[in-house]
């Protein structure tokens, strides 16, 4: 049994990972690997009481990854409804490239903590477009938001999913994951912003006639709103660890809770508008618009990892490692190498499978460290993150050209951020 069952997974992984040349969508290879998982596991056992307890507590905790998510898509579905991003990326103006580089790096990395790298990269890639003319110039940029997208995202509880589920899994705290973190990501992102940035140096900003009128046509919401839902939407997001800190209760409630709190503020701004006029303004079209097909294979490849580790088939590959490699930095920076190949929200749901709290306990070296390298390895080529992937079709970005030219850029900083995180664990520990 368990030899079929390893097969399965690893056939699904496949298809996950060659969802483009296969033309099937990843979704539906981890919904039909989670059903066979199951429905194989289940009729190789007699003890049905103790599958579906199993299947319940797994159940339990995909859905509060999955309410967290859902929650967290809608109130940034709803700022950008109203234009609220507006807020930071019109503030942003210079002359200079390696300048406006800087600015669009530091600003992709701090937005992309609080909110998550997919989505930053969807509005930073959108502002360059009203910044830069010369496409080639934007390639550069849209490869440097990809690592500061990622980057970002790995030193906050809520700015990466694979960050979140270790946050919800309880395996890091809050405080705790940004302290250790937030140096090793600065540096991954900083490397590669120096050296792209000294190769575009005495080099103007070109930027795009008529954009004025481009950005005119998209408001349609008044200051007062933009700055009301951009400052509520974001204080959510970033109220949640505290509610989780103070309450001791999951983070889906917190934000579930903060959504309810969204929604009513956002019916009582528009209560006196016309149905037509705030229809695009509403929780129900931004509920409409959030990417439900990332949310189901979130809960089929939760599940299909869930089987692997009811079977203790992970806790057996987890001794083979520690037996073959020994080192856990070394094995958990193969993982973040091989999340630039292959998607790394299934590599770290496997290593929750594979160590057990009672071996590492919270915010212990194994999951800060693996925080940083799932969150950012992905950076090393363009398919290996979704914000990656993102940029590549926003920007046409071919596969060649990004490994040609921002691949080795990632590969420093990761290893930067790698050297700095192990040197600083040591110094603290």
């Amino acid at each position: 049994m368990l030899f079929v069952l390893a097969i399965v997974f690893i056939t699904a992984y496949v298809a996950i990972a060659l969802e483009h040349p296969l033309k099937v969508n990843k979704s539906a290879s981890a919904l039909i690997g989670a059903g066979l998982l199951w429905t194989i596991y289940a009729m190789s056992s007699s003890d049905h009481a103790l599958i579906n307890r199993q299947l319940g507590d797994s159940l339990m905790g995909t859905a509060q990854i999955v309410f967290f998510l859902m929650g967290a898509m809608t109130i940034v579905e709803v700022v950008d409804a109203h234009n609220g991003f507006d807020v930071i990326t019109s503030r942003i103006r210079t002359t200079s490239l390696s300048s406006l580089l800087w600015l669009i790096g530091m600003v992709t990395f701090f937005l992309s903590a609080v909110l998550d790298n997919l989505t930053t990269t969807i509005v930073m890639i959108s502002l360059l477009r009203k910044l830069l003319e010369k496409h080639d110039d934007r390639l550069f940029f849209a490869g440097i938001i990809v690592i500061a997208a990622n980057a970002g995202g790995a030193w906050t509880p809520i700015g990466d999913v694979t960050t979140t589920m270790l946050w919800i899994g309880g395996q890091i705290t809050t405080l705790a994951i940004m302290k250790g973190v937030f140096l090793a990501s600065v540096i991954n992102m900083v490397v590669p912003l120096a050296i792209t940035s000294w190769y575009l140096k005495g080099r103007p900003v070109v930027s795009p006639k008529g954009h004025q009128v481009e950005c005119g046509e998209r408001i349609r919401t008044t200051p007062f709103e933009q700055n009301l839902m951009f400052c509520l939407g974001l204080g959510i997001l970033v109220a949640v660890p505290v509610f989780k800190t103070i309450t001791h209760l999951p983070p889906f409630l917190g934000i579930l809770f903060g959504l309810g709190i969204l929604w009513l503020v956002g019916e009582l701004i528009h209560s006196k508008k016309e149905d037509e006029a705030k229809e695009h303004l509403t929780l129900v079209r931004a509920l409409k618009q959030i990417d439900m097909s990332s949310i189901v294979f979130f809960i089929g490849i939760l599940l299909s990892v869930a089987v692997l580790e009811h079977t203790h088939i992970l806790s057996n590959l987890a001794g083979w490692l520690t037996r073959t490699v020994g080192r856990e930095d070394v094995i958990v920076t193969i993982i973040g190498l091989v999340s630039a190949i292959v998607d790394n929200v299934p590599l770290v749901a496997a290593s929750m499978g594979m160590y057990t709290m009672a071996q590492y306990p919270a915010d212990s070296f194994l999951w800060e460290f693996m925080a940083y390298c799932a969150g950012t390895g992905g950076s090393i080529l363009i398919i290996g993150s979704a914000a990656g992937v993102a940029a590549m079709g926003l920007e046409k970005i071919h596969f060649f050209w990004y490994v040609k030219r921002i691949s080795g850029l990632a590969l420093v900083g990761y290893l930067g951020g790698i050297a700095a995180y192990i040197c600083q664990y040591r110094l603290m520990h």
